[in-house]
């Protein structure tokens, strides 16, 4: 990114970068910084949600089946794709402000924990059989993807939406669609801080 973002400055264009560095109030560090943050954080995990979320509704074809009977379910459907496959695996850090304790452990003021979205989205105080994938659930259960209070995402709105218009335009677009290789040899990218599949073959 920093790299690129030199090239800009030598050759600019009509893109986002450029447009930072004409605006000449940022340093070259901060550009680099804001583009690839915006790369990770505005293109890696919608990239892996839509494809995770064609993965997961292709290979459950009754709940495909669901959504494409009664595409007003999208919006529920999109709240139930992000708490039930959760790219991101690990929240942000956090400080007790004071003692707590949870389930028998206690957390002293001032340490710093971490949580795991995908057990949070999937505790079964919070969620009705929660390891169910179900696009008829309530879109209004509330899940951790996009974090909790002021810390929430700020890319969340644009998130969603891409996710409103792009899986009822693949999917109504492409009827036939299907996985074109068993589910099981679908590579995941397991290994990665950002959840998904390296790729995903289908055909139609």
């Amino acid at each position: 990114m920093y790299e690129l973002v030199a090239r800009k400055r030598a050759e600019p264009a009509d893109d986002l970068l450029s447009g930072l560095i004409s605006g000449g109030d940022l340093s070259h560090e901060e550009i680099a910084g804001a583009g690839l943050l915006l790369l990770v954080a505005g293109h890696d995990t919608t990239a892996n949600m839509l494809g995770l979320g064609t993965f997961a509704l292709l290979s459950d074809p009754g709940q495909l089946a669901a959504l494409r009977s009664e595409p007003p379910l999208i919006e529920g459907a999109v709240e139930e794709l992000l708490r039930y496959l959760a790219v991101t695996h690990l929240g942000p850090l956090r400080a007790a402000l004071e003692d707590v304790e949870i389930a028998g452990q206690t957390i002293g003021k001032g340490q710093v924990v971490t949580i795991s979205v995908s057990a949070a989205n999937r505790d079964p105080e919070r969620f009705a059989d929660p390891e169910t994938f179900d696009v008829t659930r309530p879109a209004t259960v509330g899940h951790l993807t996009f974090g909790h209070g002021i810390h929430q995402c700020l890319g969340q709105q644009l998130s969603r939406i891409e996710m409103r218009v792009a899986f009822p335009a693949l999917f109504w677009r492409f009827p036939g669609l299907r996985l074109a290789v068993p589910s099981e040899e679908v590579p995941m990218r397991t290994g990665m801080s950002i959840y998904g599949a390296h790729r995903l073959p289908v055909t139609w």
